[in-house]
C-alpha cells in the first residue's frame, strides 16, 4: 500500500470515528436530558399512583350496670359493601342484577327506601309514603326537587325520571323498579370511587358464603365485617336506655328558615349510612359511645391497577358507659312490681276491670344514683322493632316510659312536704293542734270531710301523719297558701327537673295563677289533689330529700365513663346538691316520726318489717267514675328506709290500684331485694333462677315439637303484659281502718263520703 492510500484509509477511519462519536454524543445527551433535566418528571409517570381513603367504622362502646355486667353490646355483623374503585369496567346494572338474585336465593332483603311501589298490571306506579308520616312526606319532597321534577310529580313521572337517569329503559319494569331502588340509594349514599355504597345489612351467614362464593364473578362486591348494637339482658331499663338507629335524611340534610342547606352529622364526621343513637342514653352519651372511625387506604396506579390495600388509621372503639343500676337488683324490682300488680287484681279488683300499669323508682339516698326504675308493662329491647306494632298497639303502652315520663295526682303522699313548710316557717310546732270532727267548716259554701281513720279531737303532726288527717292539712295548708308549700315542694324535688341525663316529665304544683284557682283548690292542694302532677321519679328524689334533712342530690343514671380497653375510669358522676333546706330545729325529724308510725297502720308485711321504714300512702282518685260520686283510684307510695340511717329511697304509682297501702308489700319486696344485693345473695338467686329457667327450656326443647315450642315462647313474652288492660273500678271496702288518708273530702256534708280524696274535676269554682 502506497503512501496516499494507506493516508485515505487513515481519513475514512477518522471520519467513522468522528461519526461513531457524534451518534455516541448524541445518545449521551439524550441520557442527560431523559436522566437529569426531566427524570423526576418521567419517574413520576412511571410510578404514578392515588390514595383512596374508606371508612372502618369503629365498635360502639358497651353499656353495663354497675357491677359492670353488660346490658347493650357490639356483636359483629356482615354487611354487602360495594366499592366503586374495584369494580374496574364491568357492567354495573348487571352485577346489581346477579347479587339481588343471590340476596333473594338466601331470604334476604337489600337497602331500598324509594317509596314507589312495584308497576301494577297496567305499568302503573303509586307511592308508599304514609299520609300521616312528617317524615315520608320530607323524603318524597326532597327526591323529587334532586330530580328536577315539580311537588305535583306522580309516582310514574318520577319512575320515567330515574329509568331515564339511569338508562334502565331495556330492562323489564320489575327489574326498573328494583334497579331504579337501589340507584337512587346508591345516590343518597353518594356511591363514588372514595364513597363505598352499602347494599345489604346484617346478612346471614349463609348469604356470606353464597357471594363469597360468587366473588370471582363479582369484583367489587365486599362482604365487611361490621358491628351491630345488641342488648345481652334486654329487659333492663328498655325505656331509659333508648335506640340506635340509621341517620335520616332529615338529621343528614337540614335546611333551616332561610332555605339554607347544612350537613352538621357530615362536619361531625358522620357518613351517610353511620348509625347513631336516637333516644336514651344511647342518644345523650353518643360522643362518648361512638368511638373513632378507622381509615383503609386504597393505592392504585395509573393503568387502574391496585397496587396496595392497607389500614392507614385502626378503629378505637367507643368508651363504656357504666350505670347506677345493678341489674340483678333492677330485675327483682321488675318482677315485685309486676307480683303486686298481679296481687292487687286477685285480691282486690276482681271484677271485669284491672290494674293495667305501674311505675317504681328506687334511688340511693346518700348521692342520687338510681338503683332501679320500673316500668309495667315493659318491653324486649331485642325485639322492639320486629313488635314495633304489637307494642305501639297495646292500650296498656308498654312503650311509655311511666317511671320518668308518666304524671300523676300525689295525692296524700304530698302532706309531709305541706309538714316540712308548716313546720321550718314557723306556722306550727310539734305541739300545734287541729282539731278534727271529720268535717271542715272554714268556708260556707264548701265542707270536705276526713273520715277520722284512727284519730278524731286535736291532732299535731306527727298524728296527721300516721292517719293521713285531711282536716289537720286542709287548715294547715290554708293558712300556709299554696305559695309557701308550694316553694317548699319545688326544693324538694316535686314538679320540677330531677337532673336525670335521658327526658324528663316536668309536671306542675297547684298554684294562685292556674285559671281554675280558687281558694277551695288551695286547700286540696294542701292533701295533693288540685292540679298537682308528679312524676315517679320525682315521688322517689322528695322521699330521698326528707330522708336527707331537706339536702337534694341531682338524680342520675351513670356512674363512670370508662376505658374500653383497659377498664381505666375517664370520669366519675359525683354526688351534686342541687338545694338545700336547712330545717329549723326539729322540721325533718317529727316528719319521719309521723312518717315512721304510718307502717303500723298498714295490714301487710310492712307493718312487721324488722327494719324501721319511714313512708306515706296516697290515694288520689282519677277523674273517672264507676258510680255516682265513685271514682277510679290510684295506689300511691313514697318511702325510704332504714328509717333512721336512710340508704334508699322509692316512689310508687299503680294506675288504678286502689288504695295506697296495697302497695306496703311491694316495698317490703324492694326492701328484701336490696339487703340481699348489699350481702351478695341476690347474685347467687338469680344466678340459680336463670339456671332453672335454662334447664326448663332445654327440657321443652326435649319434650315438645317446635311449632309447640316457639307457641309457649310467644306465650312467655306475652305473660310480661297484663292479660286484661282495662282499668280497674276500686269496688271493695278499705282493706284496714288504718288508710285514712284513702277517704276524700267531699263538697257538701250532706253528701256520703267517698272513698279518697277530693278530685280537682269535682271541685266546683267559688262564686
Amino acid at each position: 500500500m502506497n503512501q496516499n492510500e494507506r493516508k485515505n484509509v487513515v481519513r475514512r477511519m477518522i471520519l467513522l470515528i468522528a461519526v461513531a462519536c457524534v451518534i455516541m454524543g448524541l445518545y449521551v445527551m439524550r441520557l442527560i436530558f431523559l436522566q437529569l433535566v426531566n427524570g423526576d418528571d418521567f419517574k413520576a409517570k412511571a410510578t404514578n399512583t392515588t390514595d383512596y381513603n374508606f371508612t372502618v367504622t369503629a365498635a360502639r362502646g358497651d353499656i353495663v350496670d354497675s357491677a359492670g355486667r353488660r346490658i347493650a353490646t357490639t356483636t359483629t355483623s356482615y354487611n354487602v359493601v360495594l366499592n366503586k374503585l374495584l369494580m374496574g369496567d364491568r357492567d354495573l346494572d348487571t352485577m346489581l342484577q346477579q347479587i339481588v338474585e343471590l340476596l333473594r336465593a338466601n331470604g334476604e332483603s337489600w337497602n331500598d327506601t324509594l317509596l314507589i311501589g312495584q308497576a301494577d298490571a297496567a305499568g302503573n306506579y303509586a307511592f308508599t309514603d304514609d299520609d300521616t308520616s312528617t317524615s315520608d312526606q320530607k323524603q318524597l319532597a326532597d327526591m323529587k326537587e334532586t330530580l328536577g321534577l315539580q311537588q305535583y310529580a306522580t309516582a310514574n313521572d318520577v319512575m320515567e325520571m330515574l329509568v331515564e337517569k339511569n338508562d334502565l329503559q331495556d330492562f323489564s319494569p320489575e327489574w326498573q323498579r328494583v334497579l331504579a331502588g337501589i340507584h337512587y340509594e346508591m345516590d343518597r349514599q353518594a356511591f363514588s370511587n372514595v364513597n363505598n355504597f352499602v347494599m345489604a345489612e346484617n346478612v346471614s351467614t349463609l348469604a356470606v358464603a353464597t357471594i363469597k362464593e360468587h366473588s370471582l364473578q363479582l369484583p367489587g362486591v365486599e362482604i365487611v365485617e361490621t358491628s351491630a348494637r345488641s342488648y345481652d339482658q334486654s329487659d333492663i331499663i328498655p325505656a331509659v336506655l333508648g335506640r340506635v338507629g340509621k341517620i335520616t335524611a332529615e338529621k343528614w340534610k337540614v335546611t333551616d328558615s332561610n332555605g339554607q342547606v347544612t350537613y352538621p352529622l357530615r362536619e361531625k364526621g358522620y357518613n351517610m349510612n353511620d348509625v347513631l343513637g336516637i333516644s336514651g342514653l344511647e342518644s345523650v352519651y353518643e360522643d362518648e359511645l361512638r368511638g373513632k372511625d378507622g381509615v383503609k387506604t386504597i393505592t392504585r396506579n395509573s393503568d387502574g391497577v391496585i397496587v396496595d390495600t392497607k389500614l392507614t388509621t385502626v378503629p378505637e372503639p367507643g368508651h363504656t358507659v357504666q350505670l347506677t343500676i345493678d341489674s340483678n337488683f333492677q330485675r327483682a324490682v321488675d318482677k315485685a312490681l309486676a307480683d303486686n300488680i298481679d296481687m292487687i287484681n286477685r285480691v282486690y279488683n276482681t271484677g271485669t276491670m284491672k290494674a293495667a300499669a305501674g311505675a317504681v323508682v328506687v334511688l340511693d339516698v346518700k348521692d342520687g344514683s338510681v338503683l332501679a326504675a320500673s316500668n309495667y308493662p315493659s318491653y324486649d329491647q331485642n325485639l322492639y322493632a320486629a313488635n314495633y306494632s304489637e307494642y305501639s298497639s297495646d292500650p296498656s303502652l308498654p312503650l311509655f316510659n311511666r317511671a320518668l315520663q308518666g304524671l300523676y295526682t300525689p295525692g296524700s303522699t304530698f302532706k309531709p312536704a305541706v309538714a316540712v313548710a308548716a313546720l321550718d316557717s314557723g306556722l306550727i310546732n310539734q305541739y300545734s293542734t287541729v282539731y278534727c270532727n271529720g268535717v271542715y267548716n272554714y268556708f260556707k259554701d264548701y265542707h270536705p270531710r276526713c273520715t277520722r281513720h284512727g284519730h278524731s279531737g286535736n291532732i299535731d303532726v306527727v298524728t296527721a301523719i300516721k292517719w293521713s288527717c285531711n282536716i289537720f292539712f286542709y287548715d294547715v295548708g290554708r293558712r300556709l297558701t299554696s305559695d309557701v308549700y308550694d316553694a317548699y315542694a319545688y326544693k324538694l324535688g316535686l314538679g320540677q327537673r330531677t337532673g336525670v341525663e335521658v327526658s324528663e316529665a316536668v309536671g306542675r304544683l297547684t298554684t294562685k295563677s292556674d285559671s281554675n284557682y280558687t281558694a277551695s283548690l288551695d286547700v286540696q292542694a294542701a292533701i295533693g289533689q288540685g292540679n298537682t302532677v308528679v312524676s315517679p321519679i320525682q315521688l322517689a328524689t322528695y322521699a330521698a330529700t326528707l330522708a336527707n334533712n331537706g339536702t337534694r342530690y341531682r338524680t342520675h343514671f351513670v356512674k363512670a365513663i370508662l376505658d374500653t380497653n383497659t377498664g381505666e375510669v375517664l370520669s366519675e358522676t359525683k354526688p351534686e346538691v342541687m338545694d338545700v333546706i336547712e330545717g329549723t330545729g326539729n322540721t325533718f325529724e317529727l316528719v319521719r316520726q309521723g312518717m315512721k308510725q304510718v307502717p303500723s297502720t298498714i295490714s301487710g308485711k310492712i307493718s312487721s318489717y324488722p327494719v324501721p321504714i319511714a313512708c306515706k300512702t296516697g290515694t288520689p282518685q282519677r277523674s273517672e267514675t264507676y258510680a255516682p260520686g265513685k271514682h277510679y283510684l290510684n295506689a300511691m307510695m313514697v318511702a325510704y328506709l332504714p328509717a333512721d340511717d336512710p340508704q334508699i329511697a322509692i316512689g310508687i304509682s299503680i294506675e288504678y290500684g286502689g288504695y295506697g297501702a296495697r302497695t306496703g308489700d311491694l316495698v317490703v319486696d324492694i326492701a328484701n331485694a336490696y339487703f340481699a344485693l348489699k350481702d351478695g345473695s341476690l347474685a347467687q338467686q338469680a344466678e340459680a333462677e336463670k339456671e332453672a329457667e335454662q334447664a326448663q327450656q332445654e327440657d321443652q326443647a326435649q319434650t315438645t315439637d317446635p311449632a309447640q315450642a316457639a307457641a309457649g315462647q310467644t306465650t312467655g313474652n306475652a305473660a310480661a303484659q297484663p292479660a286484661q288492660m282495662t282499668p280497674a273500678a276500686d269496688t271493695t271496702a278499705p282493706e284496714t281502718a288504718a288508710e285514712g288518708e284513702a277517704q276524700p273530702a267531699v263538697q257538701d256534708e250532706q253528701q256520703p263520703a267517698a272513698d279518697t280524696e277530693q278530685n280537682p274535676d269535682a271541685i266546683a269554682p267559688e262564686n
